[in-house]
């Protein structure tokens, strides 16, 4: 068990929003504007204001075709905002890190140092072709450690030079830099390639909601991992919540949403979920064929539900239950390792109230209790 509190984050859908189970297909293929809640400023800002109230630390700003730009968008919510923090994402390698040092820098500190970045090497080969990007997926991830290195000394003020097999920089440094506040680098990836960069370069490693026996067993491999390099990793996990007052109002909840996701879309996404190269992925689209329980062949473990998986890439598993099973569950993975929580639910807006005033508090008491 861990012996910090849990950290609680809330996720930007920008890639569009809405109560409709359509909101909750794949993020490649859609837009802001295919959905109920298109993704513009002032929506976001309302989720974003939501879950600064609802006490949240960060939220998170993904990175991907269908979403908007991270970095915009964060640098125009800070706007609405006072505290909130943006966990912006950012894929390693489309962009030289001095230039991503100098976003970076700029934004801490127009902010007020509100920033962590989330670095996020990609596991879809068309949607990195997309991009320019032809690398196979180890020489993804050794162009990622070499570029993290290199981040992260650029904003501690060093001054860089570096030669290695996918960078080459000379004289690269900031100017004035406001290292007052540090800048937390937060990394994801199953594969071996991609926890040996966890281990060497990440400070969270951010996993996906899998079952209990699954996560312990794969924070065991990087504890040891990061030992070996004299290091030691923060743990966070990135799940949806379908939290209510009761598990019943919850579950039929999950089922409204499931009984309105188009089968031809379930089998679209998991075709184009099939052709990617990422380990993280494949483990996910594994958990629909080891379901549990009477009429709910989705459940993977206590109150973990992998439907959102059926048309959604990346994350696709919600706890779903009461508000007290839903925070057990939390406290059981803290238990485990997790220090740090990405959430999400549909609607973003009237859920970062929900679970922030009804599942967190809950979470703290029980992890309290605990220790």
């Amino acid at each position: 068990m861990s012996d910090r509190a849990p950290v609680f984050h809330w996720f930007l859908p920008t890639g569009g929003d809405g109560r409709d189970p359509g909101g909750v297909t794949a993020v490649q293929g859609r837009t802001g504007a295919a959905t109920r809640r298109p993704a513009d400023v002032g929506y976001l800002a309302q989720v974003a204001q939501a879950a600064e109230q609802a006490g949240f630390v960060s939220l998170l700003a993904p990175v991907g075709l269908g979403c908007v730009d991270p970095w915009i968008l964060g640098a125009a919510l800070t706007r609405h905002t006072g505290r909130i923090g943006f966990l912006i994402a950012f894929r390693a390698g489309l962009a030289s890190p001095t230039l991503i040092a100098q976003q970076a820098d700029a934004f801490r500190r127009f902010a007020g140092g509100r920033l962590r970045l989330n670095v996020v090497t990609g596991g879809d080969p068309a949607e990195q072709r997309a991009y320019g990007d032809w690398l196979a997926h180890d020489e993804r991830y050794a162009r990622t450690d070499e570029l993290m290195s290199v981040l992260r000394e650029l904003l501690a003020g060093q001054r860089v030079d570096h030669r290695g097999a996918h960078l080459h920089l000379e004289g690269a440094q900031l100017v004035d830099p406001a290292v007052e506040h540090p800048v937390p680098l937060y990394f994801g990836g199953a594969s071996p390639a991609a926890e040996q960069v966890a281990a060497r370069r990440a400070d969270v490693q951010l996993l996906w909601g899998e079952p209990p026996s699954a996560i312990g067993e794969r924070i065991g491999r990087l504890r040891a991992l990061a030992a070996g390099q004299g290091r030691t990793l923060r743990y966070g996990l990135r799940l949806h919540v379908i939290s209510r007052d009761t598990a019943e109002q919850a579950w039929a909840e999950a089922d409204r949403i499931l009984a309105g996701i188009d089968p031809a879309a379930v089998r679209a996404s998991q075709a184009r979920f099939a052709a990617m190269d990422s380990t993280g992925q494949a483990r996910m689209a594994a958990l629909h064929g080891h379901g549990t329980g009477a009429g709910r062949e989705l459940v993977v473990a206590p109150n973990l539900w992998a439907g959102i998986g059926l048309v959604r890439e990346g994350a696709g598993t919600a706890l779903v239950g009461s508000h007290d099973e839903v925070a057990a569950r939390l406290a059981e993975y803290h238990a485990l390792g997790i220090e740090e929580f990405v959430l999400s639910g549909y609607p973003h807006l009237e859920e970062a109230y929900r679970v922030g005033e009804e599942v967190v508090p809950r979470v703290m008491a029980l992890v309290a209790q605990g220790n």
